[in-house]
């Protein structure tokens, strides 16, 4: 039989979680603004490049399906 790992709590109070996510969040290197605008362009660019190539074979196959049918 395994025995069961008990699992201890984690003894932290709300205000040093707070004050330790603090800390953390000054560790952080933030992109600038000319690397989020161009991050923001390539998603959005490849998101409508997506969506029409998956418009694309959806029209493609839907012509395929009534070619068939009739």
């Amino acid at each position: 039989m395994v025995k069961s790992s008990t699992i201890k709590p984690n003894n932290i109070t709300p205000l040093k979680f707070i004050n330790q996510s603090k800390q953390e969040l000054k560790k952080v290197v933030w992109p600038t603004k000319k690397q989020v605008i161009n991050f923001t362009s390539v998603v959005i660019g490849v998101s409508i490049i997506t969506g029409l190539f998956i418009g694309g074979l959806d029209y493609l196959f839907t012509q395929l399906v009534g070619l068939i049918i009739k």
